[in-house]
C-alpha cells in the first residue's frame, strides 16, 4: 500500500502568517479613521447643535508597526480680547457658520434735501415712508364741541326736586332739541371766587364781619376758595387754597376795614369842603356861589367779577366755578361793561351767585334802583342779571345777621348739589356765535323754578 505525502504543520510559519493578517487589518483601518470621524462628526452637528467639541487628542489612532501615525490636523486659535482663548477645528467652525442665520437685508436709504422732511406717498402708489412726522407720529385729537350745563330745580317754596332722572330733561338749542349724552346729580367739588363790597355803608360791613365764621363754614372740605375785595379798585387778598384756617385768617383781617359813613354828604358848613364860606359865599370872594354836587363814589362791580372770572377759568375744569359775591349790588366807574363780562361768563361756565344787603335788599328795590339812577350813584341792577344769565339761582336779598348766615349754607349747597347735563351739538358755520340754551323737565307740572344758564359761546376748536 502506497503512503500519501501529507503536509507537515510548523508552528513558525503559522504564526507569521497570523501576524501579517493582523497588521494588514490594522493598517486598513488607521486609514479609514480620519474619514470615519469626518462622516461621524458631519451627521451629529446636522442631529444637534455642537456642546462643545472634542479635539483630535480625545481619540487615538490604532496602532501600526507598517508606518508612523498620521500628523495631528492643525489647529487654530481664536483670540479675543478680554477673554480665554478657545481651540476649535475646522470642521467645528464650518458647522457654527452653518448654524448662523443670514443677517436681514438693509432697507433702503432715501436721501433727502437738509431742512425738508419726507412726504408721505399718495394712494396706491406705494408702501408708506417708515418716517413722516406729518403724517404718523404723535398726531392729538381734542374734541371740544361738549356743552355741560348744570340745572337747579326747586319748587315753588324753595325746596330742591330730588331723584330727576336723564328721561325728565329735554334741552334745546337755538330751538332744536340735542341728544343727552352726559348725565349725573353727584355733587361737584367747587372753586369759589368770594368778592366782598367795602363800598356798603360801615354799619352794614360791620354786620358782615360777624358771618364770616359762617361763611367759611359753608363749604366742604373738598372746595377750595380766594378772597377779592372791591370798591373803586378790585384787590386779590388770597389765592385759591383748600385750607379753611387760611380763610378765616384773611377775613379776620377784613374786620378791621372800615365802610363809608352813613346819611348825605355834607355840602356847607364848617364841615363842609373848603374854602371857609359865609353866607353861602368863599370868604374873600365877590363873585356867584359855587354849585357843590355830592362826589361820586365808584363801585367797579364789573371789573371784580371779571377779575375773578379770568382767574377761575385757570382752575380745575372738573370743578364747578362760582362767582360768591357779597354786596348791595351798585355798579359804577368799571372799565368792563355788562356784555364784556357776561361773554368771559358763559364762556368758561362760571356762575353768579349774590347776597344783596343794604339798601339792594330793601322790599322797594326797583325804586331805590330808581333813586340811585337820579343821584347818578350807579345801576342796581347789573348784579340780578348776572345771576339769571348764568344760572346762578334765585338772588337772595338779605338785611338781618341770621338771614346772612343761612343764605352763605343755601348758595354753596345749592351750586354743590345741581343736576349736570351734558351733549355734544353739531357743528355750524359760525362756530364762536352765542347759542340760547332752554332746559325743560317733563310730566312735573310747571309748579317748577329751573335755574340754568340761558346760553354759551362755543370754546375755538384746537387744530
Amino acid at each position: 500500500m502506497k503512503q500519501s505525502k501529507m503536509s507537515v504543520y510548523r508552528p513558525g510559519c503559522w504564526q507569521k502568517l497570523m501576524w501579517i493578517k493582523l497588521l494588514t487589518m490594522a493598517l486598513v483601518v488607521g486609514l479609514a479613521a480620519p474619514e470615519l470621524r469626518a462622516q461621524a462628526a458631519g451627521t451629529q452637528s446636522q442631529q444637534q447643535p455642537p456642546a462643545k467639541l472634542q479635539s483630535s487628542d480625545d481619540i487615538p489612532d490604532a496602532p501600526s508597526t507598517v508606518q508612523p501615525p498620521p500628523p495631528k490636523p492643525a489647529q487654530s486659535v481664536v483670540a479675543t480680547p478680554g477673554a480665554n482663548q478657545t481651540t476649535e477645528t475646522p470642521a467645528a467652525a464650518a458647522a457654527q457658520q452653518e448654524q448662523k442665520p443670514a443677517p436681514p437685508p438693509m432697507p433702503p436709504v432715501q436721501t433727502i434735501p437738509p431742512g425738508s422732511m419726507p412726504q408721505a406717498p399718495s394712494q396706491g402708489s406705494g408702501p408708506r415712508n417708515q418716517i413722516n412726522p406729518a403724517e404718523d407720529l404723535y398726531k392729538l385729537r381734542v374734541i371740544t364741541n361738549f356743552v355741560q350745563i348744570p340745572v337747579l330745580v326747586k319748587y315753588k317754596d324753595g325746596r330742591r326736586v330730588e331723584g330727576l332722572l336723564p328721561s325728565d330733561f329735554e334741552v334745546l338749542e337755538n330751538g332744536k332739541p340735542q341728544k343727552l349724552t352726559y348725565f349725573t346729580s353727584d355733587p361737584f367739588q367747587l372753586s369759589v371766587a368770594i368778592l366782598l363790597d367795602l363800598s356798603m355803608p360801615d354799619v352794614t360791613i360791620q354786620k358782615v364781619n360777624q358771618t364770616y365764621s359762617s361763611l367759611v363754614g359753608a363749604f366742604s372740605p373738598y372746595d377750595e376758595f380766594a378772597l377779592y375785595t372791591y370798591s373803586s379798585t378790585v384787590s386779590q387778598v388770597t389765592d385759591f387754597t383748600g385750607k379753611p384756617a387760611r380763610l378765616s385768617a384773611a377775613l379776620d383781617q377784613m374786620k378791621l376795614v372800615r365802610g363809608y359813613n352813613n346819611g348825605p354828604p355834607v355840602l356847607g358848613g364848617p364841615l363842609g369842603p373848603e374854602p371857609p364860606m359865609v353866607n353861602g359865599m368863599p370868604i374873600g370872594s365877590s363873585g356867584p356861589p359855587p354849585v357843590i354836587t355830592p362826589p361820586k363814589e365808584a363801585h367797579v362791580l364789573n371789573d371784580a367779577i371779571l377779575r375773578a372770572a379770568l382767574d377761575l377759568s385757570k382752575r380745575d375744569r372738573t370743578r364747578r366755578k362760582v362767582i360768591f359775591i357779597i354786596s348791595d349790588g351798585r355798579e359804577r366807574g368799571s372799565q368792563s361793561s355788562y356784555r364784556q363780562v357776561l361773554k368771559v361768563l358763559e364762556t368758561h361756565g362760571i356762575q353768579v351767585k349774590a347776597v344783596v344787603l343794604d339798601s339792594g335788599a330793601l322790599p322797594v328795590y326797583k325804586q331805590v334802583e330808581k333813586i340811585h339812577h337820579l343821584f347818578d350813584q350807579g345801576y342796581a341792577d347789573i348784579l340780578p342779571k348776572y345771576v339769571s344769565a348764568t344760572g346762578g339761582g334765585k338772588i337772595l336779598t338779605e338785611l338781618s345777621r341770621n338771614a346772612i348766615e343761612d343764605a352763605y349754607a343755601e348758595i354753596t349747597s345749592d351750586a354743590r348739589n345741581q343736576y349736570t347735563l351734558g351733549y355734544s351739538p353739531k357743528a355750524i358755520a359760525s362756530s364762536s356765535a352765542y347759542r340760547n340754551i332752554e332746559v325743560r323737565v317733563l310730566e312735573h307740572g310747571t309748579d317748577l323754578n329751573i335755574y340754568t344758564k340761558a346760553g354759551y359761546y362755543p370754546v375755538p376748536s384746537a387744530h
